[in-house]
């Protein structure tokens, strides 16, 4: 700070003298003066300088820059300029990613001058108003933009500009290599646009712990990114929309492979150290895959997006940087339940008198299973409640009180690990009676540990156990509740099927609209193809399954060879969508059959067929 000041008070003595300057960062920029109260300096390791200068122009606002002294910003720039060749490509053939590309300008060796975005704030920022452990939520993102965004037509326009903002950002530093990337060098603006800032690393030359990569992900993409994109935690249409984006993008950077690596190629003498040989030129050349088809590449960046949503590494790294960039102190907050909406406690739900594990009942949602149906008496008079709960949340219950108690307060745990099949009839009987000790032992305990919110919030009713409750009062009932019938058929499939040399390519892109399960939980979708006729059953194809959602993404490929055009006439493709069920007999969501007689096969056709009911598809 001192430093700083002392800076200050020289620049304020240069323009005191010299009357006004232009900005090296833009010969256009003509300021004369500085201010100090808006001047301050960011915790990184360089320590770059947050600068305010005046504007000459009366009308102007202050000119905002940072000052960075020990980063080689050549690199910086290069990187820059490489992003804003992909932005004019994208832009050429008609496709505004809507990204923020800043200006930054190297003064001398190991300092220079970078343009700071007004309204924009970094996603650690943003994260932490949730607490230090804000990285490993869903909502801080989408909770701030709704914050600056409060019209709905504002928010659905800032979403849409983080749709595009954020799949041009996920191809473009995949591409480039960037790494050590943390929450603090990727910045939202309040318009809902993403960019990332701080390109010290690139071409893949990862920040590194011991002998583990800091950047274990292809490229950042996080939960709350994706939460923001489909308006919730369920996949909605609007993730189709963004990874077609991603895919399209990167095929259009991938015809100009070339161009790219000319580029780069002049720069390898200048004497930036992570860019000095051919194997940085290879990484780049690995990264844009020249070699593969668009439908190869779709498919390749299609994992590479699900890699990185899956990813824990980027959360923990974000994480760790929360606590490196704060003074982390001791939190007050109580631990809560993952599946309870709000904390209840013994003055408002009031006194337990008893518990009773009553019954064990066989589930197929939200995993394969069994639920215990627990009876609750309350000490006002004839009040009792019935509550489901699995033997998970039993045990996050139990461990949630190991927080807070020592063990020696607390009843043992029946043991998890069972030999065999842990979902047996056999097993549920026995984790019943296991259960039923626990809960009795756990309201007789110690009043501390028998009246905590923690056990007064796990036998409240949720809103599952109120809606049981409405259609399923009585034990004779509830095996209705679980009934498997069909469902009702709906929902679109969207396919891009081609031929080429003998081969049919069909690839499955994504699926919107199918309905929910009977129980009311969303499916375990999947695709499975036939070519008819087929009597033996060889033309049987299958994508991966999608995990509980009514709008999966696929992008897979499913290839059937060696079939002559003349016997495509006579063929019909058979598509169904059915949901796995593990133990029973998968479901059957919808499907469609596809003369192919009817397409014109010498070009690609694409688009979204409707499931029916054993019916033909159109496009």
């Amino acid at each position: 700070q001192g430093i700083l000041r002392e800076g200050l008070e020289d620049i304020t003595q240069f323009f005191k003298a010299n009357g006004s300057c232009r900005l090296p960062l833009s010969p256009s920029l003509l300021v004369k003066g500085i201010v100090p109260r808006d001047c301050s300096y960011f915790n990184s390791n360089a320590v770059p300088l947050k600068l305010s200068f005046q504007n000459v122009d009366p009308l102007g606002e202050n000119i905002r820059v940072i000052f960075k002294c020990g980063d080689d910003l050549r690199q910086d720039m290069l990187t820059l300029q490489m992003i804003r060749i992909m932005n004019k490509i994208w832009v050429q053939e008609g496709l505004d990613m809507r990204m923020v590309i800043f200006r930054c300008f190297s003064t001398g060796r190991g300092r220079g001058m970078v343009e700071m975005i007004p309204n924009a704030e970094t996603l650690r920022k943003i994260q932490v108003e949730h607490g230090v452990t804000g990285s490993f939520k869903d909502r801080p993102l989408a909770d701030w933009l709704q914050k600056h965004n409060p019209e709905e037509d504002e928010y659905e326009k800032a979403v849409e500009n983080f749709i595009y903002s954020c799949a041009g950002c996920c191809v473009a530093t995949y591409v480039l290599g960037i790494c050590d990337r943390h929450n603090d060098n990727i910045m939202l603006k309040t318009t809902g646009h993403m960019f990332h800032i701080d390109f010290g690393r690139f071409l893949g030359h990862a920040q590194m712990f011991g002998n583990i990569k800091r950047d274990r992900a292809p490229f950042v993409f996080t939960s709350d990114m994706a939460y923001v994109i489909n308006g919730g935690d369920k996949p909605s249409s609007r993730f189709h929309d963004f990874v077609d984006l991603c895919c399209q993008a990167y095929n259009l950077i991938r015809k100009h492979t070339h161009l790219f690596l000319n580029l780069l190629g002049l720069m390898l003498s200048c004497g930036i150290p992570e860019l000095s040989d051919l194997e940085d030129l290879k990484y780049v050349y690995d990264a844009l895959r020249p070699q593969d088809s668009d439908a190869d590449a779709t498919t390749y960046f299609t994992r590479l997006i699900e890699s990185s949503l899956g990813s824990v590494a980027t959360k923990l790294n974000f994480f760790i940087h929360n606590l490196a960039q704060m003074k982390f102190t001791g939190s007050d907050a109580r631990p809560t339940l993952s599946f309870a909406p709000r904390t209840h406690t013994l003055k408002t739900s009031g006194r337990i008198r008893d518990v009773f594990l009553c019954r064990h009942e066989r589930v197929c949602n939200p995993s394969k299973g069994y639920i215990y149906v627990v009876k609750v008496q309350r000490e006002s008079p004839g009040e009792v409640t019935f509550i489901q709960r699995t033997f998970e949340e039993f045990q996050e219950l139990h461990n949630k009180l190991r927080l807070l108690f020592p063990s020696s307060l607390l009843p043992s745990f029946p043991s998890r690990f069972v030999i065999g099949r842990s979902r047996g009839e056999a097993v549920a009987e026995r984790r019943k009676e296991e259960l039923n000790g626990y809960i009795w032992h756990l309201i007789h305990a110690a009043p501390e540990v028998a009246e905590c919110d923690l056990i007064y919030t796990f036998f409240h009713p949720l809103p599952r156990d109120e809606k049981a409750a409405g259609t399923n009062p009585t034990p004779k009932a509830a095996d209705a509740t679980w009934a498997r019938p069909l469902g009702k058929v709906g929902g679109e499939v969207k396919l891009s099927i081609s031929y080429k040399n003998n081969k049919l390519f069909i690839m499955v892109m994504h699926i919107r609209g199918l309905p929910p399960l009977h129980d009311g939980n969303d499916p375990d979708p999947y695709v499975k193809t036939y070519l008819l006729p087929d009597p033996q059953k060889t033309t049987k194809r299958k994508t991966k399954v999608a995990r509980k959602t009514c709008n999966p993404t696929y992008n897979e490929m499913l290839v059937y060879d060696g079939i002559p055009r003349g016997d495509l006439q006579q063929r019909e493709l058979r598509l169904s969508v059915l949901s796995e069920e593990g133990f029973w007999e998968n479901i059957l969501l919808g499907e469609v059959g596809i003369r192919l007689r009817d397409l014109d096969l010498a070009q690609e056709k694409m688009g979204w067929f409707a499931l029916g009911s054993r019916g033909h598809g159109t496009l």
